[in-house]
């Protein structure tokens, strides 16, 4: 059996990868380490984008633990221009793995990259934080459990946390209430 833990990131001041963590989510990255310091970490992997660094960060340095940036981690994008109905655009790509938007990442092709890291935290580093973001989180969650859709996207909170458990061969997943 292994396990790790999969966090979307606190609250941010926007979305561009330098973007920082609201003063609430400065404060929501501190309850979260506390909250995590009852866990077994032992490796902590993050989205190189700052707002998952700096969610992490107060635990990292509670624990002495230095902190993994992983590009397959970042966030999914979308499109390469801004779209008015993105949302109806982000729909699709759960009815659609392959389809993208202009200059975008299709589904599949981002599934792919946060399953990766996933596969390899599950066989190597039992207790390992992976910090990443919304919508990557959800194609991950959509992989193992159809039933966790684009509407179920919308829910996730800023931060949340996955427990994810192998099992032999079998994946299970449980949302841990943040704080």
């Amino acid at each position: 059996m292994s396990t790790i833990y999969m966090i979307r990131h606190c609250e941010t001041t926007g979305q561009a990868p330098d973007a920082p963590l609201t003063s609430r989510g400065e404060d929501q990255a501190q309850r979260l380490c506390e909250q995590l310091l009852e866990l077994p970490i032992t490796h902590i992997l993050s989205s190189p984008y700052r707002r998952a660094l700096d969610s992490i960060h107060p635990l990292a340095t509670t624990l002495k633990l230095p902190i993994t940036r992983e590009d397959d981690l970042k966030e999914r994008r979308l499109s390469a221009v801004p779209l008015e109905d993105w949302q109806d655009h982000l729909r699709q790509t759960f009815i659609d793995p392959d389809y993208t938007c202009p200059g975008g990442e299709s589904s599949r092709v981002a599934t792919g990259r946060i399953t990766r890291v996933v596969e390899e935290a599950l066989q190597q580093q039992d207790g390992s934080i992976l910090v990443t973001h919304g919508n990557l989180l959800s194609l991950y969650l959509y992989s193992i459990d159809p039933t966790f859709g684009f509407e179920e996207s919308l829910q996730l909170k800023n931060p949340d946390i996955f427990k994810v458990t192998r099992i032999q061969q079998q994946t299970i997943i449980e949302h841990l209430e943040a704080f």
